[in-house]
């Protein structure tokens, strides 16, 4: 678990030719939600134990992660306060596991300010603002003042990937996002998130996901179908 204004990067040791199905999974969420739960429920109050450590980074076991596993699943098509059920059911089994291991030392403090002006942050910053527009790694190292070649090393450096992969992570993390809101046609959303051609979208979706977009969506609207059904049979209580 990382706090905010927490710099981070995941490295996968993946041996060349070989591919990952999944990556990670992750859950994002705001911290002053936690806060506002803790004051409303005092339940809720061990969680900013986890909270403050989390300002510095922390590792839970192994038997903790795959503990989460299922729980964080089903939360990727559920809907309404089941997701939320979920997020509570999650920290309830972080809470009960075996004390974390802090990342970073006692004494490292986030300076926002110091390292959000830095040179790849501001590279990342501006791609993560323009993933709909071309973006060419040329023009990115001339914002980051390196040449191509240099650009390109001190890129794969710092992210553990190419110009190019990571740009393509990104649009299809998003493309992802666009799929599970269902508004949008899938050509819609490959001109939305970047690419210039839906041939070259859907090579690099079932690169990075193992299978094309509109059987990915199929998969989330199943799971989301699935979750309704199940909380239509959850029992309800006759009327006295």
């Amino acid at each position: 678990m990382t706090g905010p204004n927490l710099p981070h990067n995941w490295v996968s040791n993946v041996p060349h030719g070989e591919q990952v199905a999944e990556r990670c999974l992750v859950v994002q969420f705001d911290t002053d939600f936690v806060v506002r739960a803790i004051e409303a429920f005092p339940e809720f109050g061990r969680i900013a134990h986890l909270l403050e450590a989390s300002s510095w980074g922390v590792l839970f076991r192994p038997e903790t992660g795959a503990a989460v596993a299922p729980i964080m699943r089903d939360m990727l098509g559920a809907q309404g306060l089941r997701r939320i059920a979920l997020f509570v059911a999650l920290f309830d089994v972080l809470l009960h596991g075996a004390e974390p291991v802090k990342l970073a030392s006692a004494a490292y403090r986030a300076d926002p300010a110091r390292y959000a002006e830095t040179r790849i942050n501001h590279v990342l910053s501006y791609i993560g603002k323009n993933l709909s527009q071309e973006l060419r790694e040329a023009d990115l190292a001339g914002l980051a003042g390196q040449s191509v070649s240099a650009f390109s090393r001190y890129f794969r450096r710092h992210t553990g990937v190419p110009f190019v992969q990571y740009v393509n992570r990104l649009r299809v993390n998003l493309a992802c996002q666009l799929l599970m809101s269902g508004e949008l046609s899938i050509t819609d959303i490959c001109y939305q998130v970047g690419f210039n051609n839906l041939s070259n979208f859907n090579r690099q979706f079932l690169a990075l996901k193992g299978m094309s977009p509109s059987r990915w969506r199929g998969y989330q609207q199943l799971n989301a179908d699935s979750a309704a059904e199940s909380t239509d049979l959850l029992p309800t209580e006759a009327p006295a």
